[in-house]
């Protein structure tokens, strides 16, 4: 088993990838839901900043620190530092707070100084509300964006909009902005009977309607 069919198993197993009928912010009705903050197992998320690790080093970003948007990209900024350091990378990390804090140390961040050229890590871009607004901040410090890395892409666009999500980020921000996983991957594992509950075909018909009407189709 290779390591994205390792993942979308581990993600089916633990929850953060489900199938059923949900109704996302965008009003549609998805097939599929995807909840990066239903990991929260030590070993999961070693086996999940490796992801990011190889991520970010596989897409040729040159990078000085680690950055996760709060809330859920907090511990994946954490996770992917400590992957780093195990290849031999003591990268550092830093966040945002929701609000700049007045007393004690204050300020909008925590963790390393946010300089030179930053990672960016969060679970899932929709509209990159929050990768866009950790950008201002970031930008605002004096730091530049070398890049994103997502756990999934789920490769629809926007109403009206020809293009992706991570398309439209990569095109404003001009860095690699790379995912772990798209829905093509989870589509691959379906066709291949990874579930083997017998039901890997209906689900993948379902989905793969779904892509047909709201997604970008790859070549």
């Amino acid at each position: 088993m290779d390591r994205k069919d390792a993942l979308i198993r581990l993600f089916i197993e633990r929850g953060v990838l489900r199938f059923g009928e949900f109704t996302l912010k965008s009003g549609r009705q998805s097939p599929y839901f995807f909840n990066l903050g239903a990991l929260h197992t030590g070993g999961a998320m070693l086996m999940l900043g490796d992801a990011y690790a190889e991520a970010a080093l596989g897409a040729g970003i040159d990078f000085d620190l680690v950055f996760g948007p709060a809330y859920k990209g907090i511990p994946l900024a954490v996770a992917t530092a400590e992957a780093l350091a195990r290849t031999g990378r003591d990268a550092p990390w830093a966040f945002n707070r929701k609000e700049a804090k007045a007393h004690g140390e204050g300020g909008q961040f925590v963790g390393a100084p946010v300089a030179g050229r930053v990672l960016i890590v969060d679970d899932v871009l929709t509209a990159g509300t929050a990768v866009r607004e950790a950008t201002d901040l970031i930008q605002a410090a004096g730091a530049v964006i070398a890049g994103v890395v997502i756990a999934l892409d789920r490769q629809e666009r926007a109403d009206g909009v020809s293009t992706t999500a991570v398309d439209a980020l990569r095109e404003t921000l001009g860095v690699p902005v790379t995912s772990i996983l798209t829905l093509a991957d989870i589509l691959r594992f379906l066709a291949a009977g990874g579930l083997g509950t017998g039901n890997d075909g209906a689900l993948e018909a379902r989905i793969r309607a779904y892509r047909e009407r709201y997604c970008v189709l790859e070549g």
